[in-house]
């Protein structure tokens, strides 16, 4: 019961997220000021990624894992949404998510951000950087331009119920640096 509940929250989040966007105005003025505040670069980059939780399975690997990362943006123009691709890899095993973001301008070139998506572990039951099974992932991070066609980013995800025979939820964080290509 526990289980369905954590899953049910997390549904609901992710839900919550997606649809925030109907409700806000992006209109001419609104595009504008996102545009010149914050960041509105589409970009794939690389860096590290660390798991920072264990499952507590005796049977499945579900020990923190140290590896890289490939992420990636587009941003929907004229909207304060993203859509991102991440790939976490180490260990025995690759997590890859499909994640869509609220972005959020807080300064010139910078963006915080905040969304939901879900992560595809290609062996379940070996340990990536974030857990060792398919799972719902919330995502909260900051992304900025740090010079021409260059952005940093950094980001911790939330993977509900990411571990094989265990209720442990798995987090990892990231950091790295990406090629702006628009």
């Amino acid at each position: 019961m526990k289980r369905s509940i954590k899953s049910i929250l997390a549904l609901s989040a992710v839900s919550a997220l997606a649809i925030i966007p109907t409700f806000l105005p992006v209109g001419k003025a609104s595009a504008q000021t996102f545009a010149s505040n914050g960041t509105d670069a589409n970009y794939l980059g690389g860096g590290i990624s660390v798991g920072v939780t264990d499952g507590d399975s005796p049977i499945y690997d579900d020990d923190s894992q140290v590896g890289g990362n490939i992420q990636g943006r587009f941003a929907i123009p004229n909207a304060p949404i993203s859509a991102r691709g991440a790939i976490l890899f180490g260990g025995d095993s690759t997590a890859l998510m499909p994640l869509v973001t609220y972005d959020v301008p807080v300064a010139p070139n910078t963006n915080l951000y905040l969304g939901g998506g879900y992560s595809f572990n290609t062996e379940e039951g070996n340990s990536s950087p974030l857990g060792n099974k398919d799972a719902i992932v919330l995502t909260a991070g900051a992304e900025s331009e740090v010079g021409s066609n260059v952005v940093v980013y950094g980001d911790a995800k939330w993977g509900i119920d990411s571990y094989r025979d265990s209720d442990s939820d798995a987090v990892s964080i990231q950091a790295g640096a990406a090629y702006r290509f628009n």
